[in-house]
């Protein structure tokens, strides 16, 4: 995956590891390989909502930027394991943080969207987040 070219404004650091961790999965991908090496089809019964093809994709990214390490073993049919690298195992922390704060904020987030679904269900009009003329 083409990384971009980060400058050196404050922030800088924070963009970078976004960067390595974005999008849907890859954060959850590398929170179930904590555990321990699995095989894609575990991977995929943990992650029911995840395609094949974006699970690949996502595990491709993650091995190329060296967070995971991918190991095929010459077996028929053919066997491949993931596992956390070293530079994934220092991600630890980061993983188990943004857990610890999904965990504490799951209340508020699940009523956000329950109050969003439930909006939607009645016709009631969305709150603009535009400014409204005076």
């Amino acid at each position: 995956m083409k990384r971009q070219d980060f400058g050196c404004a404050p922030g800088c650091s924070v963009e970078v590891t976004l960067d390595l961790i974005d999008g849907k999965w890859k954060g959850v991908i590398l929170y179930h390989l904590q555990e321990g090496r699995l095989r894609f089809g575990e991977l995929r019964k943990r992650l029911p909502n995840v395609t094949q093809r974006m699970l690949t994709k996502q595990l491709r990214a993650l091995e190329e930027d060296d967070l995971i390490i991918r190991k095929v073993y010459a077996e028929v049919p053919p066997r491949v394991d993931y596992e956390l690298s070293e530079t994934g195992q220092r991600l630890r922390p980061v993983i188990d943080a943004l857990k610890q704060w999904g965990d504490e904020n799951r209340a508020r987030i699940d009523a956000a969207s329950a109050g969003k679904k439930g909006n939607a269900q009645s016709g009631a009009p969305r709150p603009s987040r535009q400014p409204q003329p005076a």
